[in-house]
C-alpha cells in the first residue's frame, strides 16, 4: 500500500536538524542519541501527527515540533525495551541496539535524555495558543507515562495479561496505542473549539482501533517477518514467552482480528472526516499490510 512518504520526509528533515548538546563534555551523549533517533523507520507516530493536522486544516509547519517529539519519546522506549533488563536484543532498525553500541549506562542516559528533549522541544518550539500546546503537552506526557506507554509496559513484563481478549487488548491499549492515539490527538487539541468538539470522539474512536491493529499486525509479522524485513530479532516475543495475539488466537486468528480493526478503525476514520483524510487513509492500510 502507499505511504505518504512526504511527510515522512518532511520528518526526517527536521530530526537532522535538531542538536541536543551544547558542551564539548556532552557530545558522546548527542552522539548516542542521534544513533538510535537516525535510524530511520517509517515514522508512524509524527506522520500520524501531521497527517492529522492536514486532516482538519492545519499545515505542516504548525505541528512540526509536536510531531518530533513523538518519536524522541518513541526512541527513547525502544533504547529502554531493548536493555537487557527489558526484552534484552541486540538489533533495532537493521543495526545494534544503542546499548550494544555504546553501552547500558549511556543508552539509559540516551533514553532519558530523549524524553526530556521531547519536552522541551513542545514548550520551547511549538506554536499554538498557551493553553491549547499545555494540553497537548499534557496528552503527551499522559500517553506516554503510567497511564499510557510505560504503565502497558509494566503489565507486559509482568506478565498480567493472562486473562482473555479484554486483558491483552487493555495490554496494547496502554502499551502501543496511547501513544498512536496521542499522534493523533494532540494536533486536535492544537486546533481550535469547533474541530475539537465535532471530531474528536471519532478520531479516538479511529485511534483506538488503529493502535491495535497495528500491535495485531506487528505480533503477526514477529511470527512470520525475517530478522533482515523487521529490522529487529525475529521470534522476540516467544523467546521472551509473552502472551501476544498470535500465541493465544493463531496466525489465523490474528489475522480475522487484524482485518476486523482495519475495518473499524477505516469507519471511525470515515466519520471523523470523511472527505479529508486520504492521507491518514494511507497510513492505516499500510499498516494493514506493512510487512516490516
Amino acid at each position: 500500500m502507499a505511504f505518504p512518504d512526504h511527510l515522512r520526509t518532511d520528518i526526517e528533515t527536521y530530526l537532522g536538524g535538531l542538536r541536543f548538546s551544547d558542551e564539548a563534555d556532552t557530545d558522546g551523549l548527542e552522539e548516542a542519541m542521534r544513533y538510535s533517533l537516525l535510524a530511520g523507520g517509517k515514522r508512524i507516530r509524527p506522520v500520524l501527527a501531521l497527517a492529522t493536522a492536514h486532516a482538519v486544516g492545519m499545515p505542516t509547519e504548525h505541528v512540526l515540533p509536536l510531531a518530533a517529539a513523538l518519536e524522541l519519546i518513541h526512541t527513547y522506549s525502544l533504547i529502554h525495551d531493548d536493555l537487557p533488563a527489558m526484552d534484552d536484543d541486540s538489533l533495532r532498525r537493521g543495526r545494534p541496539t544503542c546499548h550494544v553500541r555504546y553501552g547500558e549506562a549511556i543508552a539509559i542516559l540516551a533514553g532519558d535524555a530523549l524524553y526530556a528533549e521531547a519536552m522541551r522541544l513542545v514548550l520551547t518550539e511549538q506554536r499554538g495558543e498557551p493553553d491549547r500546546v499545555l494540553a497537548a503537552l499534557a496528552e503527551l506526557t499522559t500517553a506516554s507515562g503510567v497511564r499510557g506507554m510505560v504503565g502497558g509496559q509494566f503489565i507486559d513484563i509482568q506478565g498480567l495479561e493472562n486473562a482473555g481478549e479484554e486483558k491483552l487488548r487493555r495490554l496494547h491499549e496502554l502499551k502501543t496505542g496511547r501513544l498512536i492515539g496521542a499522534a493523533i490527538e494532540c494536533p486536535l487539541l492544537l486546533a481550535d473549539e469547533t474541530v475539537r468538539s465535532t471530531t474528536l470522539a471519532d478520531f479516538r474512536a479511529f485511534a483506538s482501533e488503529l493502535g491495535v491493529l497495528f500491535q495485531i499486525v506487528d505480533d503477526i509479522l514477529d511470527v512470520t517477518g525475517t530478522d533482515v524485513a523487521l529490522g529487529k530479532p525475529q521470534g522476540s516475543d516467544e523467546r521472551h514467552g509473552k502472551v501476544t495475539y498470535v500465541s493465544r488466537y493463531g496466525l489465523d486468528g490474528a489475522r480475522a482480528m487484524a482485518e476486523e480493526s482495519h475495518r473499524n478503525a477505516r469507519a471511525a476514520l470515515d466519520r471523523a472526516a470523511p472527505d479529508s483524510a486520504d492521507e491518514l487513509r494511507q497510513i492505516t492500510d499500510f499498516i494493514a499490510t506493512r510487512t516490516s
